[in-house]
């Protein structure tokens, strides 16, 4: 990792949604309110937008979308949800990144058509790479998922090292408010 990273604070956070959000993305779950609050952050600024193909997710749009768009590079936290999650971990195999803020992240397409042709599962994941792409890793994830099985999220945490906030009760995270995720991205905008 090259020493600009490392001598600065992230300067924004980005937020990759989940597939199927559609429509407006500032209105689904718990990102519009998330990006309200960390807006209110001095010196610091946090993008949402639809994404591109929102409904299949494909890798080979959404990357250079994150790259371009979204300029996603070593002083960005991107924050990605459930297809985000695994849009931001290949996004770190071969990006520079700030940090991964992972939320309901997962390992193979489950047997689902969709998340096949997405991409992100066809091939090893390049977990070294993240690692040294990223000066921080942390991963929410709750054991009562009914998308993803625990033992993909355990998968995730265990190969990233990631700081892992474990649940039993919050699902796949779809709720409107998500106080610890904003909690833990301040954490990385000023350091204890």
């Amino acid at each position: 990792m090259s020493d600009t990273a490392g001598e600065s604070s992230p300067l924004k956070a980005v937020i990759v949604p989940g597939n199927g959000g559609g429509g407006n993305i500032e209105s689904c779950l718990w990102y519009g309110w998330t990006k309200k609050k960390l807006d209110k952050i001095p010196k610091f600024r946090c993008l949402l937008r639809n994404m591109p193909d929102p409904y299949r997710a494909r890798e080979t749009i959404w990357l250079p979308f994150m790259e371009t768009e979204l300029q996603c590079d070593a002083h960005t936290i991107i924050i990605g949800h459930s297809s985000g999650a695994a849009a931001a971990m290949r996004f770190a195999e071969k990006h520079e990144v700030y940090a991964i803020v992972l939320v309901s992240a997962y390992t193979t397409d489950l047997g689902d058509e969709n998340e096949k042709e997405s991409g992100y599962f066809s091939r090893p994941w390049q977990w070294d790479n993240i690692k040294s792409n990223c000066r921080n890793i942390i991963q929410f994830g709750s054991t009562d998922d009914p998308f993803l099985p625990w033992s993909e999220q355990q998968e995730v945490a265990d190969n990233l090292g990631a700081e892992l906030h474990k649940y039993t009760d919050q699902g796949h995270f779809q709720n409107t408010a998500f106080y610890e995720l904003v909690n833990a991205v301040k954490g990385l905008i000023t350091p204890k």
